[in-house]
């Protein structure tokens, strides 16, 4: 069997009982070879943990080539006017940059966001952990994904941006990052990509009223210090604040959720002590990574397993499944180890692209953690979940349990 074919009979994102375990799938990916030409979305799957941790770091490969090529001199068509958009509050932002103005915007929005933003964080965060987890535990139990997971990120990001609890605005957060991320699943649909529009054009909006105001009257919020860092474009910022709300809140969210979801599965709980919860919750993060896949465009040819693959053409990188390789973490690398020690997982990613809020959300998860540990220290599941039906950003639609 060629790469192809492997990558054909394995690798089926939309299919429900792909999303639910793609991970035997991966498993052949990776004893089949390195890079595998999938055709339905014309790119070049990569399995290895070795090769997603080394093209992560490759600059011949980039998360966009605009700063190098016009669309048609790299073979592609430019996007749809109408998702327009989209694209600008997307291709503004640290995710989606390449070259000088990466490292423009990133040297720029750190001076912002730094560890002792992160640190100062920590109260609230614990007091809004604290306030959920009470709530789910007052009710004898319900939706953790409703009721505690959704609800903190984005009150996080919300105290951040210092977004006044009386502004409509407040409770879009959510679908808006919803509708967002859509796009950045397989082959979207048109619909999913006009709910992105519109959220993209209402979110733009609400952020400049928001920094309007900052800037006749500053605080000490977020935005205020994006505002100071006088070399940014308003729309920089905006896109900053947007990358912070969906990057920060997807992975706190799905591995929360993921997280009890396999404890319960498996009958486990992690040791409460800080220490021993942090080296849990990384394994969490390995062992059912939130971000399967991550794209690049590969802007000069290279070689992978004696596969040329040339500039041009896109490679998806597979997180979920370089995190589960026997490779680099050993014959245990399919098993649940909250106390595994040697742990490099790359669900945050790597090199220039490295998530900038990886601080913020390891302070959410440890805290979630440790406060279900300690209110709840009886929880179970009350029904098996559904999953969505997305393959990129794996997640539940609810996680029903009793306290």
């Amino acid at each position: 069997m060629d790469a192809a074919d492997a990558a054909d009979a394995a690798f089926d994102p939309w299919s429900p009982d792909f999303v639910a375990d793609p991970y035997p799938a991966y498993a052949r990916l990776r004893a089949t070879g390195r890079a595998h030409w999938y055709g339905p979305t014309r790119q070049w799957l990569v399995p290895h943990y070795d090769d997603v941790s080394a093209l992560l770091r490759d600059r011949r490969l980039g998360r966009t080539y605009t700063h190098r090529f016009s669309h048609e001199e790299f073979g592609r068509e430019a996007p749809d006017a109408a998702h327009e958009p989209f694209h600008t509050l997307n291709d503004h932002g640290l995710l989606d940059l390449e070259g000088a103005d990466h490292s423009r915007i990133r040297r720029l929005v750190s001076k912002a966001f730094t560890p002792r933003t992160v640190e100062l964080l920590t109260p609230t965060v614990r007091e809004l952990a604290a306030g959920l987890v009470g709530d789910l535990v007052a009710a004898g139990g319900g939706d953790l994904q409703a009721m505690v997971a959704e609800p903190l990120p984005v009150a996080v990001i919300a105290e951040m941006l210092d977004i006044p609890r009386e502004d409509e605005e407040r409770a879009m957060l959510r679908p808006w990052s919803a509708a967002i991320c859509g796009m950045f699943e397989l082959n979207p649909s048109e619909d999913t990509a006009r709910r992105a529009v519109a959220a993209s054009i209402e979110f733009s909006s609400y952020l400049r009223q928001l920094i309007a105001r900052r800037r006749s009257e500053p605080g000490d919020d977020l935005i205020s210090a994006l505002i100071g860092v006088a070399e940014l474009t308003e729309q920089e910022m905006i896109s900053t604040c947007v990358l912070l709300l969906n990057a920060g809140h997807e992975a706190t969210v799905n591995t929360t959720v993921s997280g009890w979801w396999t404890l319960l599965r498996h009958g486990v709980r992690p040791d409460p002590d800080p220490e021993k919860l942090s080296t849990a919750v990384e394994e969490l993060l390995r062992y059912d990574t939130p971000l399967q896949m991550f794209e690049r465009w590969v802007l000069d040819d290279i070689e992978l397993g004696g596969v040329v693959i040339p500039r041009g053409a896109e490679v998806a990188l597979l997180f979920g499944s370089a995190n589960r390789d026997p490779a680099r973490f050993g014959p245990t690398a399919g098993e649940l180890d909250l106390g595994r020690a040697d742990n490099p997982h790359i669900t945050f990613g790597a090199g220039i692209h490295y998530c900038l809020g990886a601080p913020l959300a390891r302070l959410e998860l440890t805290t979630v953690f440790a406060e279900l540990l300690r209110q709840a220290p009886g929880i179970r599941l009350a029904a098996e979940p559904e999953r969505k039906p997305g393959y990129v950003i794996r997640g539940f639609e609810e996680l029903l349990v009793e306290v």
